[in-house]
């Protein structure tokens, strides 16, 4: 059986969540009121801490433009599970690197090229939170921190220095305003890497004000799950500095005989240690060394200045050499001012955000919706250099051609929301993920699908085969470039493949038996995908495969128990596992517990209906939202921190009582996102957290990616418009607009699309990118008439 691998530590008193702490908004909205100036509504800060009391959203304050490779920002730490690099109650700050992921467990990747200006003696390592004055690390205040969108800057409290961060797409520019001094520095620590380190680095003087090089980070250094994720690639680089290279060296830490202990506690911790420390102090520093190869190194520049006086570094990176990195420098940046950089990624942003215009938002509803559309934005990103190269899966470098290879698909969380969202929003994007995901099965020689991919790697993290949905959703929708039969054959692989052939564990079992043994998560999952599978074959018109997954699709029945009324785990001979309660996490479920679990049916809502009985159904649905803490984080009835649950609300509709997915989902929206640090009840997770509020704030989800409908919901805003993307869809826009709404009016009472009565709780793909308008009498009470008929239910296609 393949190992099972979730990357969180999910097994915590329910009543954490509940305890999160409320942080006051620390800055004030903006009187803005178009989309041409919408990205200042956005709010990195939020979700931007690692830890369980300010919500663990796990994102980053720095910037990075719409889906751009670089991501660059401030560092707080390295080692733990703080993949951002950065945690809001850090009080230091140990440099600004180039690249991170957000949202993320499972101790994250990146963090290089890390940059740090200092003063002072040299220090040849950032130093340890715990050991004040050890090392460059400098304090920092948050009232000395601005966070837009684009932009970051900070004070460094030790040394004076004021820092300012902006990105491109392949690059990125940070400016540093320095004291009077004989001593000023510029550090950049070549090893660094979150989550691990790089193991072997290399860096040339290649002229007055530049230096080249790269950053081989392999899986034996750390990082996507302390290696465990299988991450291997090399950041190639060229910074270029605007004071002259006169007294420059680099620094060498010896490693001989330092032991990394991957798979054996975390690599990051190592380099937290006594040992780590002891070998610093003994570090060579090689004056005026111009090249140099080794294990840990360190660049440093030195240079005297008066007091404000500004110094710009500025920098590209490739993942395919150093020739990439300049062209995308040279492209993106060249010769522009900190401030030509920084106004372009604030355009950026707002011709992203440009897609959606909402109307009639408190100022706290148009921050939070705006930066979770920021948040969405960020992930999967671009891995081509500007010239088109890219290194694929097999290692080659190939050049891009009819879409743009991308990396990070986060597959368990997004295929849920995000990418349904950007099937609406953006969907050359989605065709691009389908594309690189082809691509990887295919170079990689193994044909199936990997669920959370990242750098090419399968990092098996996760359960499910969530590319099998996005290929779907995206066929039915009509986003369709790329090679449907090689996309099909992949789908079908990865679900009917056993051993090497497949992601899947125990899938020979299962396909004999109809279950995976000691596993409700695995099973459900796999029903859902060969539904899949079965309707991907059905539109194509296969029709004995697609009665053959159609018919997988029902083995959800097989392991739900009448006797506890709950999805249940069997063993191998057949026999329920132990029981120990609906709400007791484990038992077969992945980062959940059975009473989240068992409703993960989206395939077939009215069967599960008809299994559970149809007042046990909706009864126990009430009673798990009427248990749910008002914060809803992490808890073990609606724990909104987690994706397991959040097409939930939503079921309400297709028992025929719209009514209570409307109340559920406003309060939803209005309890588990803020306009603050604390603003995502849990890890955002490459957008997905986000991207549910996007949906649930326009008024609707979709429930069964791959079935073409969409629930509704309870929209927040007056009027949302949708600017649809004329290469793909012909409508021109969509609007939903709301009358007589209010927070305490957050129910529907009537709906008209198209100026023609709407007597259902839903809405199709086709009906949204046709154009036009929805609109929805809004009221302080249910219509339990609307939307409730069982003409009017939805029904996925089984």
């Amino acid at each position: 059986m393949k190992s099972l691998v979730s990357r969180r530590k999910f097994l915590r008193a329910s009543s954490a969540g509940a305890a999160a702490l409320y942080l006051k908004s620390a800055f004030a909205a903006s009187n803005i009121g178009s989309s041409k100036d919408a990205a200042n509504w956005i709010h990195p800060v939020i979700g931007a801490s690692t830890s369980e009391k300010l919500g663990e959203g796990k994102t980053f304050p720095g910037p990075a433009t719409p889906f751009g490779m670089v991501q660059l920002g401030p560092d707080t730490c390295t080692g733990g599970d703080n993949a951002p690099g950065y945690s809001y109650e850090h009080t230091t700050i140990e440099g600004f690197s180039f690249t991170r992921m957000s949202g993320v467990g499972w101790y994250g990747d990146f963090g290089n090229l890390l940059t740090m200006p200092t003063t002072g003696p040299l220090q040849m390592a950032c130093g340890r939170e715990d050991h004040p004055g050890e090392g460059w690390r400098s304090a920092f205040r948050h009232d000395k921190e601005v966070i837009k969108a684009g932009y970051y800057a900070a004070t460094l409290d030790k040394y004076d220095i004021r820092v300012e961060l902006s990105a491109a797409a392949r690059s990125g520019m940070l400016r540093f305003t320095y004291p009077k001094s004989e001593s000023a520095r510029i550090q950049i620590n070549l090893a660094r890497r979150i989550g691990g380190t790089s193991t072997r680095q290399y860096v040339k003087v290649v002229d007055d004000n530049a230096i080249e090089g790269w950053m081989l980070c392999p899986e034996s250094g750390g990082g996507w799950g302390n290696g465990a994720g299988k991450v291997n690639y090399t950041v190639h680089y060229r910074m270029e500095f605007s004071k002259p290279l006169r007294k420059f060296g680099v620094w060498s830490v010896d490693m001989d005989g330092f032991v990394l202990h991957v798979g054996d506690g975390m690599v990051s911790d190592r380099f937290q240690s006594q040992e780590f420390y002891d070998r610093v102090k003994t570090a060579r520093i090689l004056d005026g060394c111009r090249e140099m190869e080794g294990d840990h190194l360190g660049f440093f520049t030195e240079f005297a200045t008066e007091k404000d006086e500004q110094v710009l570094v500025k920098a590209g990176i490739s993942f395919v050499d150093v020739e990439g990195a300049r062209k995308n420098l040279q492209s993106e940046i060249g010769n522009k001012s900190f401030e030509t950089v920084r106004r372009e990624a604030m355009q950026d942003w707002n011709t992203a955000l440009s897609t959606v215009e909402v109307d009639g938002a408190t100022e706290a509803q148009r921050a939070i919706f705006a930066t979770a559309l920021y948040h969405s934005m960020l992930d999967p990103r671009v891995i081509a250099d500007v010239d088109g190269r890219y290194r694929a899966a097999d290692q080659s470098i190939r050049k891009a051609g009819a879409y743009t290879p991308r990396t990070i698909f986060s597959g368990w969380d997004v295929f849920r929301g995000e990418l349904p969202l950007m099937t609406i929003l953006k969907p050359s994007l989605v065709n691009d993920q389908i594309n690189s995901l082809l691509e990887l099965a295919e170079l990689s020689g193994k044909g199936y699908l990997e669920r959370w991919e990242i750098m090419g790697a399968y990092s098996g993290c996760m359960d499910g085969d969530p590319a099998i949905a996005v290929i779907l959703d995206s066929y039915v929708k009509g986003i369709r470039k790329f090679d449907v039969e090689k996309a099909y054959a992949a789908c079908r692989q990865t679900a009917a493949g056993v051993g090497e052939k497949s992601n899947r564990p125990s899938n020979d079992f299962y396909l004999e038996h109809g279950y995976v043994p000691d596993e409700v998560s695995w099973t459900l999952d796999n029903a859902y995908f060969d539904w899949c599978v079965g309707q991907f074959a059905h539109e194509l018109g296969k029709t004995e495969d697609a009665a053959l997954f159609r018919g997988r699709g029902q083995n959800y029945r097989r392991i739900y128990d009448p006797q506890v009324q709950s999805m249940r785990a069997k063993n191998r001979n057949g026999e329920w596992i132990p029981w120990r309660g609906k709400t007791e996490f484990g038992q077969g479920c992945t980062e959940s517990n059975p009473l989240q679990q068992s409703w993960f049916v989206p395939q077939d809502v009215k069967g599960l209906i008809d299994t559970m009985g149809a007042d046990r159904f909706v009864d126990s649905l009430e009673e798990m939202f009427e248990k749910t803490p008002e914060s809803f984080a992490w808890n073990a009835y609606y724990n909104h921190s987690n994706e397991p649950v959040h097409h939930i609300p939503y079921l309400f509709v297709y028992a025929g009582k719209p009514w209570l997915t409307q109340k559920w989902v406003r309060r939803i929206l209005d309890h588990a996102y803020h306009d603050d640090v604390n603003g995502i009840a849990g890890n955002d997770d490459v957008g997905q957290m986000s991207a549910w509020y996007v949906l649930g704030a326009m008024g609707f989800y979709p429930v069964c990616p791959g079935d073409g409908i969409y629930i509704l919901g309870s929209p927040l805003f007056r009027r949302t418009t949708i600017r649809l993307d004329p290469k793909w869809y012909a409508g021109g826009s969509f609007s939903i607009v709301t009358k007589n709404n209010s927070a305490a009016n957050c129910y529907i009472q009537s709906a008209m699309l198209h100026g023609k009565p709407l007597q259902r709780a839903w809405i199709r793909h086709s009906e949204i990118v046709a154009g036009g308008t929805l609109e929805l009498m809004m009221g302080p009470e249910p219509n339990r008439s609307w939307g409730s008929a069982a003409q009017t239910l939805p029904q996925a296609r089984v």
